[in-house]
């Protein structure tokens, strides 16, 4: 498999646990578990942020941004819309960049006024990574006020999107090709 691939692959999951995170959110009663729920759409907007800040260095421009969130915390359906705008942008950007500029370094600041370095293949790497890191702290909040969280793994994913992949057993010898998507 190749980067390429595999980082589809990745961002491909993100958007949708991105989105199936979000439409949980917008379901909570605000009355009921207000302070968790403002809590999660914070998370879930520093997800964003973050996301952001990323695009922007990958695409060599200026992110206009101070902090790594913003002060305003935007409504689930709001926040759904850029995320799943941001989720389209990296899915575009992997579809022009070649394995070559993947590997390339990219040197930038961090909010913080940190210098940093990675290759945009780490970029990319971490963008999914931070994402699924929050979306588990999140899923720890809800579920910490009887509200189940979506079952958010890489795998999950991968058997929804491909449901035959259900089909192969533990002891059977797998064509490589067969258990792809």
């Amino acid at each position: 498999m190749s980067t390429s691939t595999l980082l589809r692959s990745l961002l491909v999951y993100q958007a949708w646990a991105n989105d199936e995170l979000l439409e949980k959110l917008a379901s909570i009663e605000p009355r009921r578990n207000g302070k968790e729920r403002h809590a999660a759409l914070r998370l879930m907007n520093h997800i964003h942020v973050v996301s952001q800040i990323f695009a922007a260095h990958l695409a060599g421009v200026a992110h206009g941004y101070a902090s790594d969130n913003t002060d305003d915390t935007p409504e689930p359906a709001q926040l759904r819309a850029a995320m799943t705008e941001s989720d389209r942008w990296y899915l575009d950007y992997l579809e022009t960049v070649s394995e070559q500029r993947l590997a390339e370094p990219v040197a930038f600041v961090f909010t913080d006024g940190d210098n940093g370095c990675l290759t945009r293949q780490e970029m990319l790497t971490h963008v999914v990574l931070h994402g699924s890191y929050h979306r588990g702290e999140i899923g720890r909040m809800l579920a910490a006020v009887a509200v189940p969280p979506p079952w958010d793994t890489y795998a999950v994913h991968l058997h929804r999107a491909d449901p035959s992949r259900r089909l192969y057993r533990e002891r059977e010898q797998l064509d490589a090709s067969n258990c792809s998507s």
